[in-house]
């Protein structure tokens, strides 16, 4: 009887774990950042990202994905402006990568296909203090282009190194 009782303990345990990890997700924070047209101000995309603000955020990136819903990305927050090169290390899908200035003018594009087996990811730089993964081709899509604005929420707009 007092086996069933411990059973009944744990069952119960695991249930409330499970329902946690359903009803709080993914830990990651999350913010909405807008692209507008860099001419006429226009909309152009509105994304749900994941802000990576953290040199280890920053370091694991997309690689523990398996995919990016059609208006979803990541949103990587620097210390500073700069050069910066990202690869597509651990990935398991294609990503456009949109570097953008502290202005927040994109820099930089670039349309990461994944490296062939058995090869190393190409290293793909930009200028800026973010950079945001979106879906494959959801720049061309979306028809953001070099010198478009990305519109950041300020309390993103800071790193913890």
């Amino acid at each position: 009887m007092r086996n069933r009782a411990w059973l009944a303990l744990l069952l119960a345990l695991v249930a409330v774990a499970g329902g946690a990890v359903l009803l709080f997700g993914d830990a990651a924070e999350r913010t909405t950042v807008t692209f507008v047209d860099g001419e006429n101000g226009t909309e152009l995309a509105t994304v749900e990202v994941n802000v990576s603000d953290s040199y280890d955020e920053r370091y694991t990136g997309l690689s523990d994905h398996e995919s990016l819903g059609a208006d979803e990305g990541m949103l990587f927050v620097h210390p500073r402006e700069a050069t910066h090169g990202y690869v597509m290390r651990d990935m398991a899908f294609p990503i456009d990568m949109v570097f953008v200035a502290e202005n927040g003018t994109v820099t930089t594009i670039h349309h990461a296909e994944l490296p062939p087996e058995g090869e190393d990811s190409p290293t793909y730089e930009g200028y800026g203090k973010y950079v945001v993964e979106l879906p494959y081709e959801y720049t061309t899509e979306h028809g953001i282009e070099v010198g478009d604005r990305v519109e950041i929420p300020e309390e993103h707009r800071k790193t913890e190194v």
